[in-house]
């Protein structure tokens, strides 16, 4: 797990870094320099190209982490790369040339309050296709055990450049219109960097001869590209959905409740990065011992972390929206609860989607990748638009979903591998996350929200950190801790 360890903690201190400066945009910056409007207004453009991205990219950032390790020769892996980065190029065209329809189409979906949003429907597809080439050059690196420069584009890179664009619109340098178009050149300029990037780790001498195993690749990208799309559509087919029917400013209030309880899953994040690949080899060397013990230190270790965080997020959520500067944010409790339980769910999962997409039962996600999507319309459209729910209603529509396939996607790796995640830790560790979060969760002290925040996640910090040591939970978390407390001593 060294190479794990080292990598993870590295892509950790980025993505949280990354989720720090989200989060100061997401609270602060957007609301006070743009307005829910317009912030409502670049949700729905990202969420949709969101959406539009797996079909531009049609698979090849799976096919690239599931194939190249396969190739015993320069010829060969020179061959697949060199049809690789054609395949997205091709999609990008034929959904550019229908994309008057679907600019037609998007705008028949949206409430006749939310019109505006029509001249800036271009800029979807012209982000989508941005982030297809940006995540295929980033499986390049990938491959080849090079992630934190990729990890650092992905999650800090836009954080940063919006943080500084919201300061410029508040200085009135730029208007909100100019901003959405500098953010989509921010987009296309990160896909140069990681394409540079990815050029520098190994440039293949490009062929237009197909790789040996080119029938094999072809029937695997419908599968993945169908995943994607379901994946996409599940994280973001409820904020495309507001404007439909309610003000483009829920969409704004419903993705800071999102984002907040999204704030758990940055380890697991960081950690699949380099998990991905190297489930990917062990698979293919048939190391399948090896790709248990993968599963299961990830499992519990992702547990550990993001069972820590996500008694943090719910334990502060309350006073957090106190600080909010509209009322309209408020009242989302409810919905980071869900949210945080189903990527707490999904680390607890550890490699188990890079099981299935590596293997040879990558088939099974097709059912799973539609049965997904059609679960997802079907809720959301049920509690969001006929029980009138509201955004409590997209998000219980997102918990019932992913815990139905993860639970399955469970089942499906033990019957054909006969391997869990569970350790003998996972029960007591499930019971430390439910005991800490019921001590802290119903009171608060009666002073200013900040310092209630910060003294409570004092509080719960040291009571977790202290029942997961002397439980013995995680072995490298423990001697993590260990090295650490050496180093300061």
């Amino acid at each position: 797990m060294g190479i794990i360890l080292k990598q993870s903690l590295k892509n950790t201190l980025v993505i949280y870094t990354a989720f720090l400066i989200g989060g100061i945009n997401t609270l602060v910056f957007y609301p006070q320099f743009l307005g829910a409007e317009y912030y409502g207004m670049i949700v729905v453009l990202l969420s949709a190209s969101n959406l539009i991205m797996p079909f531009i990219a049609f698979g090849v950032q799976h096919s690239i982490v599931k194939f190249f390790s396969t190739y015993n020769t320069k010829e060969q892996k020179d061959r697949f790369l060199s049809i690789s980065i054609v395949i997205p190029l091709l999609f990008a065209f034929v959904i550019g040339a229908f994309w008057n329809h679907m600019h037609y189409w998007i705008m028949s979906k949206i409430a006749k309050d939310n019109e505006n949003i029509e001249n800036y429907t271009h800029y979807i597809y012209f982000i989508a296709v941005c982030c297809a080439y940006f995540e295929f050059f980033y499986g390049w690196a990938k491959v080849h055990l090079q992630t934190v420069f990729g990890n650092l584009l992905k999650e800090l890179w836009n954080r940063i450049i919006i943080t500084l664009l919201l300061v410029v619109v508040g200085f009135k340098m730029i208007s909100p219109s100019e901003f959405i178009y500098a953010l989509t050149a921010a987009y296309a300029l990160r896909t140069l960097i990681m394409m540079g990037y990815a050029f520098s780790i190994y440039l293949p001498r490009f062929s237009a001869n197909l790789p040996d195993n080119y029938l094999e690749i072809i029937k695997y990208l419908p599968y993945i590209v169908i995943a994607g799309s379901a994946g996409a559509l599940l994280l973001d087919i409820d904020k495309v959905m507001i404007p439909g029917k309610e003000s483009i400013h829920k969409a704004a209030y419903y993705t800071v409740a999102v984002f907040i309880g999204s704030f758990i899953e940055a380890p697991g994040r960081a950690m699949m990065q380099i998990l991905q690949p190297l489930t990917s080899i062990s698979l293919n060397q048939e190391k399948l011992k090896e790709m248990e013990q993968i599963y299961k230190q990830s499992s519990i270790n992702l547990l550990v972390i993001g069972g820590l965080f996500f008694v943090l997020v719910n334990c502060g959520v309350h006073e957090l929206f106190k600080l909010m500067p509209e009322k309209g944010y408020a009242g989302g409790e409810l919905v980071v609860l869900m949210i945080s339980l189903v990527k707490l769910y999904s680390m607890f999962l550890g490699t188990n989607g890079a099981i299935i997409n590596n293997s040879k039962f990558y088939k099974v996600v097709l059912p799973i990748g539609v049965g997904m999507a059609i679960s997802a319309y079907v809720l959301n459209s049920l509690f969001y638009f006929n029980l009138e729910l509201g955004t409590n209603g997209l998000a219980l529509a997102t918990l019932l979903t992913m815990f139905f396939f993860n639970s399955f996607k469970l089942w499906f790796v033990k019957q054909k591998f006969s391997i869990t995640p569970f350790t003998t830790k996972t029960v007591p560790m499930l019971l430390i996350i439910i005991g800490v979060l019921g001590a802290f969760y119903f009171w608060n002290f009666s002073f200013h929200p900040i310092y209630n925040i910060i003294l409570k996640s004092i509080l719960i910090v040291l009571s977790y950190l202290f029942l997961v040591m002397q439980f013995g939970i995680s072995k490298e978390l423990t001697m993590l801790f260990a090295k650490l407390y050496k180093a300061n001593s």
